[in-house]
């Protein structure tokens, strides 16, 4: 086919993003991904009172982003638990009350700080249902904000997924929507295994959309295909979902059709819709905000150039991503993370290939 002529694309300032989502049943609301965060506590606490949650400034402050706002005055200090700067305390002491058969939700101000409670998460909550032969469930959810583009300072934007999925017992969940983040968290916590639950710091208060307000679910191990091209398939999770829909509205004013694939999953992932998704087009570019090496988007290529998807491939996979480095200080986050440029740029070589 004829190669589109170059231009250069231009990432507009950050405003406000109104997400596609599946029509909600009335009544919905119009809400920021924080609002249905606190949404979905609400009501799960509601429904269940086995549902406790316990984490640091969670309580009276109401978390350090709002997203537990009210959960104190409804329902208490016997489960509304204000925890101390503890990470592995934190964790542990979700497990044990997962053990007793409740069902806790705790939160880790933020993905960076999992370095201090990984032995708690790998090493005990992901393997205790197998440790102890099935006699446990453990149904702890983890909640945790994460990535870039909000200025932070270190530790707070890192980008660890990989390390999680590699940790098996554990399920890993990356909303990118409203919509996705409440019927997402209502089925981490209501599923009988553990579940890390990331939030997209960006996406907190600058994506908007349309959430239902009484009960729903989202199932795990499913993609949502955001928009539909027949040229290029960029495949994305979480705030880099945004970031795909914004390269593709680029690409399309230079005649290339992208498809956007949100994986809202990576374990259990969706190989199916993966395949199918990158086959419909034969070219595939994976966008991810961790750093390049054993990110999970090495884990998509492998899927894809092992599979079933390899004799459809029309051209090399590419991935962008944050180099192999720290995560900057906040004058330098632009320099470091996926633009929407360097999304269309990789799309343009995996047209030209």
């Amino acid at each position: 086919m004829t190669t589109p002529p170059r231009a250069t694309a231009t990432e507009t300032a950050a405003t406000t993003v109104t997400t596609a989502a599946p029509t909600p049943t009335p009544p919905a609301t119009t809400m920021t991904m924080v609002e249905a965060i606190n949404s979905a506590l609400l009501l799960e606490m509601r429904r269940d009172e086995r549902v406790l949650a316990l984490g640091q400034d969670i309580g009276r402050l109401g978390g350090v982003f709002r997203a537990t706002n009210g959960l104190l005055d409804e329902f208490g200090t016997d489960r509304v638990v204000d925890m101390p700067l503890a990470e592995a305390a934190i964790i542990g002491s979700a497990l044990g009350l997962a053990v007793s058969g409740l069902v806790p939700v705790a939160e880790i101000q933020f993905l960076g700080f999992t370095h201090q409670a990984f032995h708690q998460i790998g090493a005990q909550v992901a393997r205790y249902r197998y440790r102890s032969q099935g006699r446990h469930q453990i149904p702890l959810t983890i909640r945790a904000p994460f990535g870039g583009g909000v200025r932070t300072p270190e530790l707070h934007s890192d980008a660890l997924e990989a390390h999680f999925v590699h940790s098996p017992g554990l399920k890993v969940v990356m909303p990118s929507t409203p919509y996705d983040a409440k019927g997402l968290l209502l089925s981490a916590i209501r599923d009988p295994d553990p579940v890390l639950f990331c939030e997209p710091l960006k996406g907190y208060r600058l994506v908007k959309g349309e959430v239902p307000d009484g009960d729903y679910t989202v199932d795990f191990g499913k993609a949502a295909v955001r928009r539909q091209g027949t040229d290029v398939t960029l495949v994305a999770w979480s705030a880099a979902v945004h970031l795909a829909e914004q390269a593709a509205r680029v690409l399309d004013a230079e005649g290339v059709s992208a498809t956007v694939l949100d994986l809202r999953t990576l374990v259990p992932l969706d190989v199916d819709g993966l395949v199918d998704a990158v086959a419909a087009t034969g070219r595939c570019v994976v966008v991810q905000e961790a750093p390049l090496s054993a990110g999970f988007g090495a884990e998509v290529v492998a899927t894809l150039s092992g599979g079933r998807a390899f004799h459809t491939l029309e051209a090399p996979i590419e991935r962008v991503t944050a180099p192999d480095l720290p995560y900057p200080g906040a004058a330098f986050e632009d320099l470091y993370l996926p633009t929407v440029d360097t999304v269309v740029a990789a799309a343009r070589r995996a047209m030209e290939a």
